[in-house]
């Protein structure tokens, strides 16, 4: 997701390993799970979560975070991080570490339950996974007095998730919607509807999500669930109709982020998508279209999260708020083409005088209209005691 000063790179790879299923392990207990397997508690009280802080005597900070998640300018320095930097005397020690949700949290998942120093103060996690860093007492609440533009810039839809009330332990660094890619030439229509993609002329030319947190939202809004308390029998409905469309064939394969090369290549004529990858396919293929279904789409984050422990918490929070001014905000927005948390950053890029950057402004994939936040939809999180009976059902539908 190319900025304006940088060549357009592949599609990004981020997308799958951020919001991909957990595989088993600790990663799929929560506190009471592990203490219930005869393992001591995982979950860490407040009292033990924070390390004196020295940000004011010790003016840096490590910050975690995905590959290819922040702007570079053509000599590969990070503009944005500089300029904080300049402006603040904080230096940054900004590593790509963060390969994989499920990865991430196995390294990690010991030094925070032994409440050991983290050797990070920043990183960002997939929100669908930062419930269960807030659930198991593994982040800390952050100052709201050192975020005032946060506070006042936050885009109101991502500011409430269920697994973080008021946002007090998580920030949105960008966001995504989940919905679906089709070939509007190949196919000869255009697509309403997730009901769309069971079309008889669509048998075996569709592919879905292999996750389970990936593709279950967007099933369960197709039959009419509120996927914000979803239920059981909502989980089941869904599941139910894929199994169906397994058996007759109409379901090419489960796919992970390769859905991309289906589509390009023909194989596939429309699939679950991810927004962030629609922009590079629309450019490089005008005739491949991304929709928000009429009964809505899933909208997604990675947040900004402060590990328990670190040494560095004011500095961090400083960093978080930085990056809440809405020229920043557009500098990444630009950068990395996600759905920017700044709508404010909309007017900045407009107002740019570069025909690159006021073409994004107008980019509803990167700022959505009003009339496309009002099908977008925040899924809540898959808790652990329902996730082992929800995976078993979706491995064996998906043969993952």
């Amino acid at each position: 997701m190319p900025s304006t000063t940088t060549p357009r790179r592949p599609l990004n790879s981020r997308a799958l390993r951020r919001r991909s299923v957990l595989g088993g392990g600790a990663a799929l207990l929560g506190a009471g799970a592990l203490s219930g397997c005869g393992i001591p508690s995982a979950y860490v009280a407040e009292d033990r979560r924070s390390a004196p802080d020295r940000s004011e005597a010790d003016r840096r900070m490590a910050f975690s975070n995905w590959t290819q998640y922040i702007d570079v300018d053509d000599q590969g320095r990070r503009p944005t991080l500089d300029a904080f930097t300049e402006k603040t005397g904080i230096a940054v020690t900004y590593t790509e570490d963060i390969n994989d949700n499920d990865e991430f949290f196995g390294k990690i998942s010991p030094v925070l339950t032994e409440g050991a120093d983290p050797g990070r103060d920043l990183m960002v996690i997939s929100d669908w996974m930062a419930g269960r860093y807030v659930s198991l007492g593994w982040v800390q609440a952050m100052d709201r007095a050192n975020l005032p533009n946060v506070t006042a810039n936050l885009d109101p839809q991502l500011a409430r998730p269920a697994f973080d009330p008021g946002r007090r332990r998580s920030v949105p660094w960008q966001s995504g919607i989940t919905g679906i890619a089709y070939n509007r030439k190949a196919l000869g229509r255009e697509l309403k509807s997730t009901a769309d993609l069971w079309a008889p002329d669509l048998k075996g030319r569709v592919t879905l999500f292999a996750g389970l947190d990936e593709a279950l939202g967007l099933l369960m809004l197709s039959q009419g669930a509120d996927i914000s308390r979803f239920t059981d029998d909502d989980a089941h409905r869904a599941m139910d109709l894929v199994q169906r469309m397994v058996d007759n064939g109409h379901v090419r394969r489960f796919t992970g982020n390769d859905y991309t090369s289906d589509l390009a290549s023909g194989a596939a004529l429309a699939c679950q998508a991810y927004s962030g990858d629609a922009v590079q396919l629309t450019a490089g293929n005008p005739d491949i279209a991304f929709l928000v279904p009429e009964e809505g789409a899933e909208l997604w984050a990675e947040s900004l999260m402060i590990p328990n422990r670190a040494e560095h918490k004011r500095n961090a929070e400083l960093l978080i708020d930085y990056y809440y001014q809405p020229e920043v905000a557009a500098e990444l927005a630009a950068a990395v083409q996600y759905i920017c948390p700044v709508p404010a950053a909309r007017e900045v890029l407009a107002a740019s005088g570069d025909k690159d950057k006021a073409e994004l402004a107008e980019n509803p994939l990167v700022f959505p209209t009003d009339e496309m936040r009002a099908r977008l939809r925040t899924m809540r999180d898959v808790t652990s005691a329902e996730r082992p009976a929800l995976h078993k059902v979706w491995g064996r539908i998906t043969g993952v």
